[in-house]
């Protein structure tokens, strides 16, 4: 490491959080204190011959040690880190989405025709009767490959807006606006994600609620094309953005919010202490409360894109008078509540499950420069 320039290594790491100057607070020192086998590698001590005071302060008032995992060779905030972070969102977001195809199946058939799926229990006997077990994942392609390419750009690109609005922000800033900081890393993010979205999610929507219509993607998208255009694959992304982005705000922000609240209030251990299945089981649960709250805040566009990718040259107005007021907010609701729910929880253990085998720290928690300025 010593051949890589301080102002390389500055370029890519939080400058009020992170620090790999020998005269930073070791983080990983401090982690694994009581651990004798890391005991030789983190044995650094700091240096008290500093030339300046001044600067002896800065560098030790508000960074700490990039946390490294030595075996792992990634540092926070490095490409190789962006490339971990973009590879857990793959896995998060398009296992979880096709695992509940046949929730999302049901629930689009409610939102599009509520005459015919009354309920959740008679819309799976429906789909049984008319289409078989198989028919309950039908669009489950479109939905892999449509959420993976979302989930890459949500959590990769999340990671790199929070870093660069917090450096924006700077430490004392950052303290007291962390949500906000959050609340625009996530909907920058989701910006992004959505136009990786939007032509898969709208030929799912048309294989899953027009019967005969596709068997899946390879031969909807062509068909879809060929009907629309292209730029009609592109018909539902404002309202897909309006559905999305507040949702991932929310996952988001909450996500952290919750998360410190339990370690804070609910752990006496500190989460560094805490062993790493208690970590994930922390970021399950902190994962399902958020989606409760993120089912709720994006619903009434969910039934928008549903409504627009099923119907042919459909607009907003015609969705809102033939759904109504109380219609867009509620229809569907308890199913995407309880789907929703534990897609983002299962989201949040997936990625941080991910995180923990490549050696890098579980999402969320206090962090310690931000405790540090907050008590100030």
């Amino acid at each position: 490491m010593a051949s890589i320039s301080d102002s390389s290594k500055q370029s890519l790491l939080p400058t009020f959080l992170y620090s790999s100057s020998p005269n930073s607070f070791s983080l990983d020192r401090l982690l694994n204190a009581n651990n004798p086998a890391f005991a030789p590698s983190h044995s650094t001590k700091l240096d008290v011959s500093a030339p300046s005071s001044s600067s002896l302060i800065k560098t030790r008032t508000f960074m700490i040690a990039s946390p490294n995992e030595p075996w792992k060779k990634i540092e926070m905030y490095s490409p190789q880190f962006y490339g971990a972070c973009t590879v857990g969102g793959i896995l998060s977001c398009g296992l979880t989405h096709m695992t509940v195809t046949p929730l999302d199946l049901v629930k689009c058939n409610m939102q599009i025709d509520p005459a015919k799926y009354k309920s959740i229990s008679s819309g799976f006997g429906v789909l049984l009767k008319e289409q078989g077990v198989r028919g309950f994942f039908r669009g489950w392609v479109p939905t892999l490959l449509g959420y993976s390419a979302q989930g890459a750009c949500k959590f990769g690109f999340y990671e790199f807006f929070k870093k660069y609005y917090s450096d924006l922000a700077g430490p004392e800033y950052y303290a007291k606006y962390k949500t906000l900081i959050y609340l625009a890393g996530s909907a920058s993010a989701e910006v992004i994600a959505d136009i990786a979205l939007c032509p898969f999610e709208a030929v799912k929507v048309r294989v899953q609620t027009q019967p005969g219509f596709a068997r899946g993607l390879s031969d909807g998208l062509p068909k879809f094309v060929k009907s629309e255009g292209v730029l009609g694959l592109y018909k539902g992304i404002v309202p897909l953005w309006g559905r999305q982005i507040p949702y991932t705000m929310m996952k988001f922000a909450s996500f952290e919010t919750i998360v410190e609240m339990i370690y804070k209030y609910g752990i006496p251990t500190p989460k560094d202490q805490c062993s790493k299945s208690l970590q994930l089981g922390v970021s399950f649960a902190g994962g399902y409360v958020a989606g409760v709250f993120c089912a709720i805040v994006s619903h009434p566009a969910d039934n928008l894109v549903s409504f627009l990718n099923n119907a042919k040259g459909a607009t907003v107005g015609d969705a809102v008078k033939k759904l109504g007021l109380w219609g867009l907010f509620t229809r569907g609701l308890p199913l995407r509540i309880v789907m929703i729910g534990t897609l983002t929880g299962a989201q949040w253990g997936i990625y941080d499950a991910f995180k923990v085998f490549v050696g890098l720290p579980t999402t969320g928690g206090v962090a310690p420069a931000a405790a540090e300025l907050a008590k100030a």
